[in-house]
């Protein structure tokens, strides 16, 4: 595993910046937050950090390391943005949610869900990640099903109903992708209490480690150990 990794975690409220799983900083972040407010407070929050490389885990859709869709609570101006010349280090950009499924993975098929301001998700097994947006599927009273299992959902349905909703939903989508497990993560998993068997809870720190295994290599080939498709 590479190290002297930044692990840079974009959330909608807070950019959290990671150098192991327990020294943490951060900065705000909200809807005004351009890349060029984001490069200024990086570089004024790790002036003092030695870090030979930086993975960044972004909100919206990311293809071959390359924003291709401006986050819903992030500013203008993300799509294509150039991590690597703006943050002066070498850097590989992921779906938040795929960088913490990644980072959760032991064994098997495993379906990552992220309980958040919406619904992140990404499927991992074997060398393979697949970052999904499940958010957008369609789902009751014509709404999308992020609506029910995200904050919005969790705020309109109240905490008991919304565990129910969540509960139905992780065992559908469990069967769909043909799951081994499903790992629920984001800030609302806290709020779930009893979990089925094959559900597990995660950990919000398993991002560090997702954005750590973004540079790992195979011993033979020296090429990327992940395949992220």
């Amino acid at each position: 595993m590479k190290q002297n990794v930044l692990v840079v975690d974009i959330g909608g409220t807070h950019v959290k910046l990671l150098m192991s799983t327990k020294d943490k900083l951060k900065f705000d972040s909200g809807p005004d937050m351009t890349p060029r407010d984001f490069v200024r407070k990086f570089h004024e929050t790790t002036a003092k950090l030695k870090f030979a490389s930086v993975s960044i885990g972004f909100p919206s859709v990311v293809r071959e390391g390359e924003i291709v869709k401006d986050p819903k609570h992030l500013g203008k101006g993300w799509i294509e943005f150039n991590f690597s010349r703006a943050l002066k280090r070498p850097t590989r950009v992921i779906n938040d949610a795929a960088m913490q499924a990644l980072g959760s993975h032991v064994s098997g098929r495993m379906l990552f869900l992220g309980l958040g301001t919406g619904l992140g998700a990404a499927l991992v097994w074997k060398n393979n990640l697949l970052p999904l947006e499940l958010g957008d599927l369609p789902y009751r009273d014509h709404r999308k099903i992020e609506d029910w299992l995200g904050i919005d959902g969790l705020e309109h349905l109240g905490e008991k109903a919304w565990r129910q909703e969540v509960l139905y939903c992780v065992a559908q989508l469990k069967l769909s992708f043909v799951a081994d497990t499903v790992v629920l993560g984001g800030g609302n998993v806290k709020k779930m209490k009893q979990l089925p068997r094959g559900v597990k809870r995660g950990d919000n720190r398993n991002a560090f480690l997702g954005g750590c295994r973004l540079w790992e290599s195979d011993r033979k080939t020296g090429k990327t150990r992940w395949r992220i498709l």
